[in-house]
């Protein structure tokens, strides 16, 4: 079983991300679950996901203490919550950010770590506002390609299915991210 916990804030689709990532596993066909935790239910706010894969049925519905790997949708995080609680020494760290992973040696020594532009990337495919870019179709692109453990083909019709609106462009969001991900750096 592969689990994953994703950190974001509220209005950035932490939460929708998680969802999407099960969907497109599913169609896969792969057995995934996937549900969030909330404190304050607020924009803003810090958001936790978690999602499970497995080639068998997951019949586990506690939250993820020991994730295989992490998903930082807000950068700011990084230096207010602990993001590496239980993190499997193997694990990989995903975060959205313009950042080089080596510029995140000091907090996740020890740690893999991919950076991906999602902020940059939905503005541009214009998902959200500048000021508050909805990052979730953009870091799932990098997901795809950091982990492999989701086909692009099917990501994407898990995006045009279950998105709400501006599907195209969610999609574009998510194939830029897959293309533009750094490469995985062990710190």
């Amino acid at each position: 079983m592969i689990e994953i916990r994703f950190h974001g804030r509220g209005g950035q689709g932490t939460v929708v991300a998680s969802k999407l990532l099960a969907t497109s596993l599913f169609l896969d066909g792969k057995y995934s679950q996937s549900f969030p935790a909330f404190g304050t239910e607020r924009r803003g706010a810090p958001v936790t996901a978690f999602l499970r894969v497995d080639d068998k049925p997951v019949r586990i519905r506690t939250e993820i203490y020991e994730p295989d790997h992490i998903v930082i949708l807000d950068p700011l995080l990084v230096d207010q919550v602990p993001l590496t609680d239980g993190l499997k020494r193997d694990g990989i760290v995903i975060i959205n950010s313009s950042r080089k992973p080596m510029e995140f040696a000091d907090r996740f020594k020890g740690f893999k770590v991919a950076t991906v532009p999602a902020g940059q990337i939905a503005v541009k495919h214009h998902l959200g506002t500048p000021q508050s870019p909805i990052v979730n179709t953009a870091i799932l692109g990098a997901v795809a390609k950091v982990l492999s453990i989701v086909t692009m083909e099917n990501l994407i019709e898990a995006i045009k299915s279950d998105v709400p609106s501006k599907a195209d462009e969610n999609a574009a969001a998510a194939q830029e991210a897959y293309k533009t991900v750094s490469d995985v750096v062990q710190l």
